[in-house]
């Protein structure tokens, strides 16, 4: 029976990598009879939607441990890759920059603007590891990464 479970669990997880990845936009994702094995990483478009949503994640970790005056939010994701781990693990490559918004005010980041003021106008490079474990509605962001 542990067997059974083990191979109907990874069909099951390159199922809906495949799912995930082709309706992303990604080309280079082979269907799920392929050799995708879970644990493997994967290219994922940089604009879907869960992508973008493990970005922000990423994001309001950087803004609660910087001492910054300022919100930060994404301005670009660069690249983009997602492995199958006890839910899904997002390795993302961002550009964050400054925003209008101060922290104190607890803003919406949809809401706010980037820096226009060329003396507070900042940019940073950002790795981010995002884990997101739908079944349990939790994310951990072990590796957070700015420069």
């Amino acid at each position: 029976m542990a067997v059974s479970f083990a191979c109907s669990f990874t069909a099951l997880c390159c199922l809906a990598l495949w799912s995930f990845t082709a309706t992303s936009g990604v080309t280079n994702v082979p269907p799920p009879h392929s050799t995708i094995r879970p644990g493997v990483p994967v290219p994922v478009n940089t604009n879907n939607p869960e992508v973008r949503k493990a970005a922000r994640f990423g994001v309001y970790r950087y803004n609660n441990s910087s001492n910054d005056l300022f919100l930060f939010k994404e301005s670009q994701i660069k690249k983009a890759m997602v492995q199958i781990v006890r839910g899904l693990k997002y390795m993302l490559h961002v550009e964050i920059k400054r925003t209008v918004c101060e922290k104190r005010d607890h803003s919406n980041l949809d809401s706010c603007h980037f820096q226009r003021k060329k003396n507070l106008q900042r940019m940073l490079t950002c790795y981010f590891e995002v884990w997101i474990t739908p079944w349990t509605h939790k994310v951990h962001i072990p590796v957070a990464h700015c420069h």
